[in-house]
Formats: structure tokens, sequence, C-alpha cells
């Protein structure tokens, strides 16, 4: 094969989305007799969109200075531009800052105004976004996507109004960059653009979205962007990113194995060449575990999550928490939400509500329901009017009014239910049950509490399940007798434990067999949400089931 039918074919595959086939073609070109600058940077895409990344990097700064050979300055400065916003995913702010400088200076050596001008404003803009500075990021959004227009450079046109879409919505104008980021999707669902941009948008978008409560549009930009990278099986940046986003869908509704799997290939691909999956794929995992009780495991997942540079937040302060330590979690929700733009911080809201009844401050809780209520009155999605009333309901029920507790959570309850969000949805039938019992209502209480229990023991939520468990245990007309949600069997596999027997004994004594004994001991466990055999002879004297 010759160097041209070889240059030729990886061409041909690039235009087809066949990376692996453009880089064999180009690399036995590149071989042979070399490359032309604008095919070094053909191939340089194609290997890190294998996740060849330092070789693409390599090979891209091989284009830059083939196009100086050339004279195309303008070339040369957007090798620079990508070189710098490569280094910059990779967390190398100095090499990034390098060829950030270094594009610059190119341009300045032209004479007449280049789409490169446009392109370059996109990191400048970034870091105003990420310092703290929308207002001052969306006028150089702006001023790039005005860029793209003039020189009819869609990639460019379409970045600048993902950017101006992410400044509005840290301005707090939430339906305004909805429509900024739907406009920005239709370039690319319709595939004007270049692989890279378009992978950038989607995963961006998807983030957005969720920042923004607005789940059902979440799921649709997420099953496209699942679409679009099943579509090229070989591409690993932005596969990881979706898969992220994946086990974010999975654990929202409930398919917590799924969850933990997507997130999982998520981290995977982190390593393979999608950076930007590290911190999703560690903390959906940590949310998955934190749920489920493994407070150590979450723990160890947030940690790692934090290694890419973002704050493991509201799942950290949460934990604290869920480990018994509520001015600790108020401390670190308090700042959390104190640094944060205002997207973030209506984002992190249902938290701290959640932390601030704990550690039984109920007028700062109060407060930061009625800026939610405030935000779900602006912007009614169904999520945020969710979350919304359910905070005003713990608020009210804090706050001793039952009966307006019980009109905002089942409000709440019926808007989880309807999105297919079945944690929250049980978290809320638990406060109904509560206001009922409140209000006299002990039927309807326990109805409540057996409804979110057997949703909390199929989710495997064993701190919420155990929760419930001891509400149903409570009642106020059974001397807090009340065996719960064990089954006669489990009582007396309970009983058997208490008394100091071990599994082969109970087995003998109830002619079972050994495995069923051990199922049983499990399913008490998850029930209770207990650990030890030592916590289940406590749990068992307390609640006087060894008689």
């Amino acid at each position: 094969m010759s160097t041209e039918t070889a240059i030729d074919d990886g061409r041909s595959a690039f235009r087809e989305n066949r990376w692996t086939d453009s880089l064999r073609s180009y690399t036995d070109a590149n071989q042979r007799g070399g490359l032309p600058a604008a095919d070094l940077e053909r191939l340089a895409t194609a290997e890190i969109l294998t996740g060849n990344t330092t070789t693409g990097l390599d090979t891209l700064a091989r284009a830059h200075e083939e196009y100086l050979e050339v004279g195309d300055v303008a070339g040369a400065a957007r090798c620079a531009g990508w070189l710098g916003i490569q280094f910059m995913n990779l967390g190398e702010a100095g090499q990034a800052g390098g060829w950030f400088a270094r594009g610059q200076r190119l341009l300045d050596e032209l004479t007449e105004p280049n789409v490169v001008e446009g392109f370059l404003l996109v990191p400048a803009a970034l870091g105003k976004l990420y310092g703290g500075e929308p207002a001052a990021a969306l006028q150089l959004f702006s001023q790039a996507s005005e860029f793209g227009r003039r020189f009819q450079d869609k990639d460019l046109s379409a970045l600048g109004l993902l950017g101006t879409g992410q400044a509005t919505l840290m301005l707090g104008r939430a339906d305004e960059a909805i429509s900024l980021f739907d406009e920005a999707m239709v370039a690319v669902t319709t595939g004007e653009l270049s692989p890279i941009p378009s992978g950038i948008i989607y995963c961006a978008v998807i983030g957005n979205c969720h920042l923004a409560f607005d789940l059902k549009r979440a799921l649709e930009w997420t099953a496209a962007l699942d679409r679009w990278c099943a579509a090229r099986p070989d591409m690993v940046p932005f596969s990881g990113q979706c898969q992220s986003h994946r086990a974010e869908l999975f654990r929202l509704h409930g398919a917590w194995h799924e969850a933990l799997e997507a997130a999982a290939v998520a981290r995977k691909r982190a390593i393979q060449g999608d950076p930007q999956a590290l911190f999703g794929g560690y903390y959906q995992q940590g949310e998955v575990q934190r749920l489920a009780g493994d407070l150590d495991a979450a723990e160890a997942s947030y940690r790692q999550a934090a290694r890419s540079g973002y704050e493991p937040q509201p799942g950290l302060a949460l934990l604290r928490l869920a480990r018994g330590d509520p001015r600790q979690a108020q401390t670190m929700i308090r700042r959390t939400a104190g640094e944060a733009d205002q997207a973030t911080r209506r984002h992190l809201l249902p938290a701290m509500v959640e932390i601030e009844l704990a550690a039984a401050d109920a007028e700062a809780a109060a407060r930061a329901a009625a800026e939610l209520e405030s935000f779900a009155r602006e912007y009614p999605k169904p999520m945020v009017r969710a979350a919304a009333s359910q905070a005003d309901g713990a608020v009210r029920l804090a706050e001793d009014h039952p009966a307006a507790a019980c009109v905002s959570l089942r409000q709440a309850w019926h808007l989880w239910a309807g999105l297919g969000v079945p944690y929250e949805a049980a978290r809320c039938r638990v406060l109904i049950g509560i206001a009922c019992r409140s209000l006299g209502d002990e039927a309807s209480a326990l109805m409540d509490f057996e409804s979110a229990h057997a949703e909390f023991l199929e989710l495997g939520a064993a701190p919420a399940a155990a929760w419930a468990a001891s509400l149903m245990q409570a009642g106020p007309d059974d001397g807090g007798r009340r065996q719960g949600p064990l089954t006669p069997r489990e009582v007396e596999v309970l009983r058997l434990v208490a008394s100091g027997e071990g599994n082969r004994a109970i087995a003998a004594h109830l002619f079972l067999s050994e495995k069923t004994v051990a199922r049983h001991i499990s399913n008490i466990f998850l029930k209770l949400g207990l650990s030890s055999r030592a916590a289940a002879t406590k749990y068992a004297f307390e609640h006087g089931v060894t008689g």
C-alpha cells in the first residue's frame, strides 16, 4: 500500500468515526513517509479518542510544529488551544497555561481576525466560570459564540452556546439555561459537529440537567449519549462520563446493582483515557454504598472522588450525618453551600434541610426549605417541586404542624413516585406515617411505615429500613412490643441468636439447614439495619424478643 493510499484510507475512516481503522492507516502512512499537518491533527484526534492520550498529545504537538513549518499560523494556534484544553482536562495546569499562552502569542502575529481567536476565548471563559465569576464567563462565552457564527464554525458556535448556558445556570436562570442547552444539543444530534466538541457538549449538558433538577431531560440526553457512544465502540473519552451519568440515573430509579456496575465501568474508562469520569464513577458508587449502610466503603469512595478536584457533596456531609455526627455534617454543608454558585447551592438545599433538622436547627432548615420553595415557584419542574414539598413537609413536621406536613409530604410522595424515584418516595411515606401518628391515626401510620419498609428492603437500603422498622415497633397501643418486620420464623431465629446459639445449633433446634439459617440471619440484619450477632442480641433484649 502506498503512502497516498494509506492517507486516503485514514481520512475515510476518520470521516466514518472508525477511529481504530483511521489510527492504523494514518500510523502506516506516517511510518512510510510522514503526514501533512492536517492529517497529523486527525491522527492525534484518533489517538486521543481511542484512549492513547499521551501519544495523541505528542502527535498534536507535532501537528502544531508542522503548521508552523508551512506558515499556517492559525492552524498552529488552533493546535495549541486544543493542547491546552487536553492538558486542562488532565489537571496539568502548567502545561495547559503554556499552550494557551503560545496560542495567544501566535494569534497576535495575525493581521486579520481569525476564528481561532474566538476558540481561545473558551479556556479563558472556563477559568472565569469555575473561578466564581459567571457574569464575566457569560460575556466571554457569548463572544466566542459570536466568533463561531461570524466565521461559520459550528464547533465554536456550539461550544460558546454551551458555555453561555452553563454561566446562565450558575446565575440562577435555569429556564433560560435549559433552552440554550437544548439549542446546543441540536447541533450535536444532527451530526453538525466534530467528535470531541460533540462529546464535551453531551456530557456537560447532562451534568447540568442534573444540576437543574431536570430529570426528564437528563434521562433523554443520557439515552442519546449512550446511543452515540455505542455507535463508536472504540471511543474511550466521553464513554466513561456516559457511564457515570447512567449510574446516577440507575441510582435515582432504584436500580442500585446496575448503578454500581455502571460506576465501575466509568472508573475503568477514567483510567483508560476519560479522566473526567473519575469523579462520577467514585461519587455514584459512594452514594449507593451510603444508602445501603456500608459507611466505611462510602467514605473510601468519596475520598477517591475528591482526588478529581471536585468536592463529593452533599454525599460526604450526609455520610457524617449517617455516622451520628450532625454537627460536623452541619458545618460541612453550610460551608459548601456558602461557597457554591447559585445552581450548585440549590442542588445542596434538600440535604441542607435534612442535616439542619437533624442538628436541631429548625430555623435554618426552614430558611433552606423556603429557598427551595422559591426556586420551585420560579422553575416548577417535577423534581424541584418534589424536593421542595418534601423539605416543607419535613420542616412543618419538626415544627409540630402534622396536618400541614401531611399535605406537603403527600404531594412530594406522588411527585417522586411519578418520577420513578423510589427511595425518596419511601422516605416521604415514613414522614407521612409520623404525621399520621401525631394526629392519632395509628392505622394509617402503620400502613405507611410498612409500605416504606418494604420499599427500603427491596432497594437494599438497610439504614432506612431499620428507621421504618423502629417506627413500626413503637406504636402507642402495643407497649413497645411490636416485632415489626420480622416473620414468625425470623423471630424464632433471632431469639436463639440472642441466647448465644450458633448456626448449627439453631439449624438442629428448628430442623432447618445451616444455609437456611444463615439466610434468615442475613434477612434479619437487613430488615433491622444490624451488622453483627451482638447487635442482634441487644436488639432482641431491648424489644422483648427473648421471652
